[in-house]
């Protein structure tokens, strides 16, 4: 009895470590006024482009240097954070709750409901998402509101593809027509049987577009596309850092690090919670 029993999964080290550079992350960006060690908007000339404190010409309480209007380069980063997890919450949630919504409608009742939702999914995504994306923040204009409207447009496919794929298998369960036999409703079957078991996917794809909306959202801000305000974002720190990479290389280098961990922490976060919640693999 004992060797058949499967062993207890233990919590994933990449759960551990993505999750606590997002939480590190999102907790800089809320306290942000708090933690930041200077104003991240405001300017000094004399002490344009200083070096990390590790390096010959650094001045204390700037730890990762300035740019080169001498604003302070750690303070910038921890307040474009805000925007970042603001854009990747939002946009991901709104994409979430469509695309998962139209791909439980379409892979559970099939038909013609599945024939034109399937359609109108082919059609959106022959648009190139970036371009796509560009497009519709210059038409609705430049805001934050705008950058999540875009990015939720253009993902809500990703999800209904997938789900739809997802809960085609599920419906085909014995567990489905178990609740047949037992008179549940349709609807009542998809969001008591099916849904539950398609929860895993939705958590992975989630999490994963969350990351793709920070990219998204720097892409944006590195084209001037994103807020409209002075506030910094990790895009347009990017997009400074790139004039004077010669000179400063750290006000290029750092902000990509940034946004390169955040959005691998994203995605890992997002496969280790699907690998320990899902019922199959449990």
């Amino acid at each position: 009895m004992d060797e058949a029993r499967a062993p207890r999964r233990g919590v994933s080290p990449r759960l551990w470590l993505a999750g606590g550079w997002l939480l590190l992350a999102l907790l800089a960006a809320i306290f942000a006024p708090l933690v930041a060690p200077q104003d991240p908007l405001a300017q000094d000339l004399m002490l344009e482009r200083l070096p990390p404190f590790w390096m010959s010409g650094a001045e204390p309480g700037y730890w990762l240097g300035t740019d080169s209007l001498g604003r302070d380069l750690l303070s910038r980063l921890i307040f474009g954070g805000r925007i970042a997890f603001v854009v990747a919450f939002a946009a991901a949630i709104a994409a979430c709750v469509v695309g998962s919504t139209l791909g439980l409608i379409s892979g559970y009742f099939g038909g013609w409901a599945d024939r034109i939702i399937s359609r109108i999914v082919d059609v959106w995504m022959a648009f190139p998402p970036v371009l796509f994306a560009i497009l519709l923040v210059a038409v609705l204009g430049t805001g934050l509101s705008s950058v999540i409207i875009a990015i939720a447009v253009i993902d809500w496919t990703r999800f209904c593809r997938v789900i739809r794929a997802e809960t085609m298998g599920q419906s085909r369960m014995d567990y489905v027509e178990n609740a047949r036999i037992a008179g549940y409703g349709r609807i009542g079957i998809m969001l008591r049987e099916v849904l539950p078991n398609v929860v895993p996917s939705i958590v992975a794809l989630l999490s994963l577009e969350m990351g793709i909306a920070v990219i998204v959202e720097a892409i944006l801000s590195f084209v001037n596309l994103s807020i409209s305000t002075d506030d910094p974002t990790w895009g347009g720190i990017i997009a400074e850092g790139r004039l004077s990479i010669h000179q400063a290389w750290w006000v290029l280098v750092f902000p990509l690090i940034t946004l390169i961990l955040t959005v691998l922490s994203f995605s890992q976060f997002g496969e280790a919670l699907k690998t320990r919640f899902d019922p199959v693999l449990r």
